[in-house]
């Protein structure tokens, strides 16, 4: 048996190969130095954008954080990752960077795995223990299964079913979120 390895790509690597022009209208993530494009489908960007719909109601009352999508990158742990949505407190953060990877980790990264394959449930799983290592809460969306899983730093992983609801807890106060209208039930 042959086992290939694959060099691993730094940071300073990543931002050079990004500032390419060829890779201009692209996104990529650096997913355990691997430079990985980020797939995108229409059904996976609706599932986010009902998502992020709702917490942009929220954060237009209550105006705490700032809200991205996954054009919108984020360093963490040493890694680039551009989150389907994500929710970066003003308290941590005044200002989103205006060039590259935002320099520090959202407070909460919404990841949309669908359709999953092994090889997105790998990267999510570098991406997971990374985000925590960074202090950032991780809602894990499945809709092939209609699940979640919430990932926060220092605690158990919660397991959500449809007829369960997100939680904001201390990032998004007050903010609840049922998976049925998530997933469209």
């Amino acid at each position: 048996m042959v086992i290939e390895i694959k060099p691993r790509v730094t940071a300073a690597e990543f931002d050079a190969f990004i500032a390419l022009p060829e890779n201009a209208d692209k996104i990529f993530e650096l997913i355990g130095g691997e430079i990985v494009e980020v797939p995108s489908n229409a059904a996976s960007s609706q599932y986010s954008m009902v998502v992020g719909g709702e917490i942009y109601i929220y954060l237009k009352e209550h105006k705490i954080a700032h809200l991205t999508g996954e054009g919108g990158g984020f360093q963490v742990s040493g890694e680039r990752y551009a989150p389907d949505i994500a929710v970066t407190l003003k308290i941590k953060q005044a200002k989103l960077d205006t060039k590259g990877y935002n320099s520090f980790p959202p407070d909460l990264a919404v990841e949309v795995d669908f359709p999953s394959t092994y090889q997105s449930q790998e990267q999510l799983r570098i991406k997971i223990v990374n985000y925590l290592a960074a202090g950032t809460t991780v809602w894990l969306l499945r809709p092939e299964t209609k699940t979640a899983e919430v990932y926060r730093p220092g605690q158990p992983v919660q397991l959500l079913n449809i007829n369960d609801s997100l939680s904001g807890d201390d990032i998004l106060p007050g903010f609840t979120l049922a998976l049925k209208g998530v997933f469209g039930e």
